[in-house]
């Protein structure tokens, strides 16, 4: 499913135009962009918690040359998934 897949679908679904939709999504990402800028987790209730994560330095050896290289620290986005959502997926 892409984006405008996913908007009509929600459109249709809240009975609303997709344009309002697309305005409402589009503002959610930018509130939960925001928040994990800023260092914050979200968690959504029955979906999952996203948070931001240090990864530490480490060193890596390319195989072809056996030289070593240093891979500096980084910030990921990391998602958990809710119990609830885990167990709608086993089916």
């Amino acid at each position: 499913m892409n984006n405008k897949d996913f908007i009509s679908a929600m459109a249709s679904r809240l009975d609303m135009d997709a344009k309002d939709v697309q305005r409402i999504a589009g503002s959610f990402i930018a509130e939960l962009a925001e928040n994990l800028c800023d260092g914050d987790s979200l968690a959504i209730q029955g979906f999952g918690s996203f948070e931001v994560r240090k990864k530490l330095e480490r060193i890596v050896v390319n195989p072809t040359t056996k030289q070593r290289m240093l891979v500096p620290p980084k910030l990921v986005l990391s998602f958990k998934a809710s119990q609830i959502l885990k167990d709608k997926l086993k089916l």
